[in-house]
């Protein structure tokens, strides 16, 4: 037989990795809860009409897609989003509103892998729906804030935008929507030249370039310039002074550290306000990003519902954690074992097992029934911190030996103090 390999982009998460995206996970999780939002658990597999409507080109050529039994179009889900945005109009429409979701899973893209890029690879989402108030794009900002922050990730920056700015100019200058999607692909991969080129009018092409120098951290001085900047283009004033709303309501909120960027675009096609990216200095890669969409669910046949949302990439993060050594896991928490001296101390041992379990402690059990020497040298190669030792002759006294496989001490505890001898 083969020995059998992931398949390519795919990858196996053991020990260390997969505790760190276990605590990634559950801070995601814990700071939904401190926001309000609810969870959902939305399918793997949707139409693809669904997943390709506003997602953008780029996302659409990179999709996983086939014909199920039934020979319909399905894929993959790329993006958590749309799946969200189809709740929203049928087994949520009724629900009060604004409606905050907080889903997390895997997605699938079929990109080229590279460090901190996979086909398959973890999303934190948080959704905020029917408020086209700039408050709800500074919460979803001050979420990913709070996240990084339990965290303890250290150094990050965002990088805040409005696409209303970019699409303010285009459509002025005559730009139609097609054109103006593509041009914001080539922008938000970086690629200025080619974007620029999809652009007839000389005086858009003057304009955009203009709008690429500008950026800064002081947001209300950035925000001045690109107010004086497009003062001839009405959607794009518009635009700056929600984008002024939004960034003045983070900054009297949070001390968090932002790049304001008129010209920085995301990749999506279903934005239409805000847009932000969180990075940190030693990663060439956005760890987590979003922006409001406000037709996304009118497309998908509901009412009017303005909506702004973000995504965490769970594989980047834990790579930013890795890099800056700060991931707290559970690998770092005390661990036990348990190992009955004869036969007949099972029950006993076991016993003892689940009390400390009970007790919030890591319990392994001897089930392979070796010798007291060689079960001691399987708890040490497997970083065990302690071993109980439950033997007749303690046990008649209500205690049992304990070990401290690190110090090579050892003590006698009675049963009742034993669990709170480990912890201490």
């Amino acid at each position: 037989m083969p020995a059998f390999q992931t398949v390519r982009g795919m990858r196996d998460l053991i020990g260390e990795e997969a505790q760190i995206f276990i605590t990634v996970i559950s801070k995601a999780r814990e700071t939904s809860s401190l926001y309000g939002y609810k969870e959902v658990i939305t399918p793997h597999v949707e139409p693809l009409e669904l997943l390709s409507a506003k997602s953008g080109e780029e996302i659409r050529q990179r999709m996983f897609i086939f014909k199920d039994l039934g020979d319909r179009q399905v894929a993959l889900r790329p993006e958590f989003t749309a799946s969200i945005a189809r709740l929203a109009t049928t087994a949520l429409k009724n629900e009060p509103k604004p409606l905050r979701i907080f889903s997390v899973g895997t997605v699938y893209r079929y990109d080229e892998p590279q460090r901190g890029r996979y086909r398959e690879f973890w999303q934190s989402n948080y959704e905020l729906m029917g408020s086209a108030k700039p408050e709800a794009d500074a919460e979803i900002v001050l979420i990913t804030n709070s996240l990084m922050q339990s965290l303890g990730l250290q150094g990050y920056a965002f990088k805040i935008g409005h696409i209303g700015v970019i699409r303010g100019i285009l459509s002025q200058d005559g730009v139609d929507e097609k054109t103006q999607n593509a041009v914001l692909q080539r922008m938000d991969k970086k690629e200025y030249d080619a974007a620029l080129k999809l652009v007839e009018s000389e005086k858009c092409r003057a304009m955009l370039e203009g709008l690429l120098e500008i950026k800064g951290k002081d947001w209300q001085d950035t925000v001045k310039q690109i107010q004086s900047y497009v003062a001839s283009y009405e959607k794009a004033k518009v635009a700056t002074e929600n984008l002024a709303e939004v960034l003045k309501l983070i900054a009297e909120s949070a001390n968090i550290p932002m790049t304001v960027e008129p010209a920085f675009a995301r990749g999506l096609e279903y934005y239409t306000g805000m847009i932000f990216e969180i990075y940190i200095p030693q990663l060439d890669l956005a760890l987590g990003g979003g922006g409001r969409y406000d037709k996304l669910i009118e497309a998908f046949g509901g009412g009017p519902t303005p909506a702004v949302g973000c995504a965490h990439g769970v594989d980047r993060v834990a790579i930013a954690l890795q890099t800056q050594k700060t991931a707290r896991s559970s690998q770092k928490e005390k661990k036990v074992a348990v190992l009955p001296i004869t036969e007949n101390m099972k029950s006993e041992a076991l016993k003892i097992a689940q009390q400390l379990r009970a007790a919030g402690l890591t319990v392994e059990f001897e089930v392979m029934g070796r010798k007291m020497a060689k079960a001691l040298e399987d708890a040490d190669k497997r970083k065990v911190d302690f071993a109980v030792i439950v033997g007749e002759r303690e046990l008649k006294d209500g205690a049992v030996v304990l070990k401290d496989l690190a110090n090579r001490q050892q003590s006698t505890v009675p049963i009742d103090k034993l669990a709170e001898k480990i912890k201490s």
